[in-house]
Order: structure tokens, then sequence, then C-alpha cells
């Protein structure tokens, strides 16, 4: 069992819902805490069990900056305001990555999440290859947003960027970025290039929309991914719709995993000071 629970969830004929749930609080912060070291790699190995959980090594200076990413600064309240969007956006996208993690299998290759918060572009793309070749199977853009005004966000914002995709606007983006997982299967130089192209052709093109809601019904999931259709030309498999419902208010939540994900590393910490006192 994983730190998120993903289930199906009915929306129409046109979108395929997730709805995510988190099932083990203290380790998602372990795992955002790795992460946020930059050390996905690694998180990928503590999901698949492959790792004990912790981070693969430790330096005083990455541990500060990563404390520090959890930490609203900002000297007026419209700083601390977009400081707190983009911490907050920051911890999403690695809850969408980790649950994309837990999904795939020895052949799926995910867009690391961005450690940069001023960084832009895709938010994340997940790529599944063929089991003994280099070729894509299905290729997964995901816009992740961490919002109290969901439906807004979706019509005008994570639809439009899906439309541009879908136009193939964004393409030397895409193919750059399947490029570089594809090398991580071992194919290199050109060959990556081309068997990266392949992220353009709608047959093997999916959407994952992800945000954060309140507790929805059936109606509530139709109104939400509502024009989802305009993406036109591909089946109702290739638009997903994921949610990740809360019981109480968004930054509130968000707050506390980001102080659990500094928990979490100040413990790296302490063991390693701790390794280093027995190794004496």
């Amino acid at each position: 069992m994983g730190v998120i629970l993903a289930k199906s969830v009915p929306v129409d004929g046109d979108v395929v819902g997730l709805e995510w749930t988190i099932s083990d609080f203290a380790g998602l912060a372990v795992l955002v805490a790795v992460i946020a070291l930059g050390q996905a790699q690694h998180a990928a190995d503590i999901i698949a069990d492959l790792q004990p959980g912790g981070a693969a090594y430790i330096e005083a200076d990455l541990i500060d900056d990563a404390k520090a990413q959890m930490v609203i600064s900002g000297s007026t309240p419209e700083q601390r305001k977009a400081a707190r969007q983009r911490r907050d956006g920051f911890l999403f996208e690695c809850i969408s990555w980790i649950a994309a993690r837990q999904a795939g299998d020895d052949r799926t290759f995910l867009k690391d999440p961005h450690l940069d918060a001023t960084t832009h572009g895709l938010d994340g793309l997940v790529l599944q290859l063929a089991p003994k070749k280099a070729e894509i199977l299905n290729a997964t853009i995901c816009e992740d947003k961490c919002t109290s005004y969901p439906r807004k966000k979706f019509r005008g914002e994570v639809l439009r960027t899906f439309a541009e995709h879908h136009r193939n606007k964004r393409a030397r983006d895409l193919v750059a970025n399947a490029a570089e997982l594809i090398r991580d299967s071992g194919l290199r130089g050109t060959a990556a290039v081309l068997a990266a192209s392949r992220v353009t052709e709608k047959d093997v093109r999916s959407y994952r929309a992800a945000l954060t809601t309140t507790s929805l019904g059936k109606e509530g999931r139709q109104k939400l991914f509502a024009g989802y259709n305009e993406l036109d030309g591909i089946t109702q498999a290739q638009r997903i719709g994921a949610m990740m419902p809360l019981d109480e208010p968004l930054r509130d939540w968000f707050q506390k995993l980001a102080e659990a994900v500094i928990h979490s590393l100040e413990d790296f910490m302490d063991t390693q000071d701790e390794e280093g006192v027995n190794d004496v």
C-alpha cells in the first residue's frame, strides 16, 4: 500500500475520474522531504520498496535549502500570499508525482517535480514505454493545481494549456522532456529524440488534470470537468480528472504538510549525526 490511495470515481462519458486520499501522512512527508532534497529518483526507489525511507545522502546546506522552501517568506501580505501559493503548488506537484509513481512500473518514466519555484513549463510528464524497447505506448501530460477555485483553474488555465498541447503548440518542450526521460531507459542521442517524437501523436497522448477540491459527488465532478471534451479526437480514457478532496481549509492542510516535511528533514539530519557518533 502506498502513501496515496487512488480510486476510480465516475464523471461522465468524456472523462475518467480519480480520487486521491492520503493514507500515510507521515510517509508522504518523508517522500516530499526526499524530493525537496533533489533526490526524486531515490524517492522512486523508496516507493518501489527498493530502499528504506530516508535521504540517500545528507549535507547541512541541502537540508537548509529544502527547509527554506517550506517556509513562507515576504515582507508584505501580497508577497507572503504568493510565496504560500508557490510552496503549496510544489507540495501538490510532489503529491501528483508520487501518485503517478505508485501507479507505474519499471517501464514508467516520470519528469521530476520542479525544485525552483520560479520554474515554469510542463508540470508533469509520464511516459509508459514498451517492455523490451524504448517505444512510447502512452504519454500523459499533467497539469497540477493547488487551489480553492478548482473549476476556475481548470477552465481558465488547465484546459487552455491542454488545448495548446493538443494543437502541438508546445511540442518542442514536450519532445525535449520526453527525450530526457527516454535516456533513462538506455537510449541515447538521435535515437532518443526520434523515439520521443511520438509524444506529438494523439493516439498515445493522455491528459491528466489534478486539482485540490472539496468532497464532490458525481454531479460536482461533471461540473468541474465540463469542457474537457473540447480536446477532440481522443477517447474517454485519454482525459483524466484527478481530485484530492480535503475536509479542512486548503492552506491549513498544506501548512501542516510543510511542517511535517521540515520535521522529516530534521530527522534525516539527526539520524546522520547519531550514525556519525556511533562510527567514532
